[in-house]
């Protein structure tokens, strides 16, 4: 009986994401919520961090989101073995990412070493001038990145908690906001390092 129910509520979501207008957005969240436990079975099963793991189930909802929209989820399986396939995919694609690059970073000398070589009084003065810097740098990908990370971050880094962020930015819940703000982090991190 439990299985029925539980059918039931997966097909009114598929129906509700489908159908689209003013009420598709209500049927993503419940989508969302419905199965975010997985999070904390990525950070079991697959050992990666929160935020990690919160970054894949996003990716992998929005995924099923695209799916559902334009028909390519013929409900062959149910939805929610069909998100945790696509969830246990994106975090074995995140472990080969991360194991990856750390495997190829191999720094022999650092900025630091330079800079500790520096009489005391310079050393201040230069590290402060590369955090100025930096600052900017991220700044200005963020702005490339487009006005809701721009604004997201900037909430964000003048204290804003994930609660407030979503009252005032109209996301959905502070889950969201965190998942979003940690993907805009990442984009930029990637896009300072490749610079």
């Amino acid at each position: 009986m439990r299985v029925n129910s539980r059918l039931t509520d997966d097909q009114s979501i598929r129906s509700g994401i489908e159908q689209g207008g003013s009420r598709r957005r209500h049927f993503e969240n419940l989508l969302y919520e419905k199965y975010s436990y997985m999070i904390r079975d990525g950070v079991w099963r697959h050992k990666l961090s929160e935020d990690d793991s919160s970054i894949a189930y996003s990716d992998t909802i929005l995924g099923v989101i695209e799916n559902i929209v334009k028909k390519q989820f013929e409900g062959r399986a149910e939805l929610k073995t069909y998100i945790f396939q696509i969830f246990s995919n994106k975090c074995v694609d995140l472990i080969r990412k991360n194991t990856t690059k750390k495997a190829t970073v191999y720094q022999t000398d650092t900025i630091s070493d330079y800079i500790n070589l520096l009489p005391d009084d310079m050393q201040n003065a230069v590290q402060q001038m590369i955090s100025k810097h930096e600052t900017e740098r991220i700044w200005q990908k963020l702005r490339v990145l487009g006005k809701k990370c721009y604004e997201l971050v900037m909430k964000w880094n003048e204290g804003y908690s994930d609660k407030e962020v979503a009252e005032i930015m109209s996301f959905n819940s502070a889950e969201v906001v965190k998942t979003s703000r940690l993907r805009c982090l990442n984009k930029v991190r990637e896009m300072v390092k490749n610079d």
